[in-house]
């Protein structure tokens, strides 16, 4: 609530009520779709497998970020 509360500091009148809107729908979307989409793949992960696939995937996605982290302080 502080950190959109702050973003929106920066608009008026009724920019920032698109804001507020705005972040209003992103929110419901966003959880609607985590809802839905859990439901959609759990199937897919009812295989350990996929956990591990999952697994997998994120730890590149950390080390890359956490690669180019270091690059940028390098640099």
């Amino acid at each position: 609530m502080l950190l959109l509360g702050s973003l929106a500091a920066r608009y008026e009148g009724e920019g920032r009520t698109a804001y507020g809107a705005g972040a209003m729908l992103a929110s419901f979307v966003w959880f609607f779709g985590l809802g839905y989409g859990a439901r959609l793949l759990a199937p897919l992960f009812a295989d350990r497998r996929a956990w591990r696939a999952l697994d997998v995937a994120i730890g590149v996605v950390m080390w890359a970020l956490a690669a180019g982290l270091l690059a940028s302080l390098a640099a």
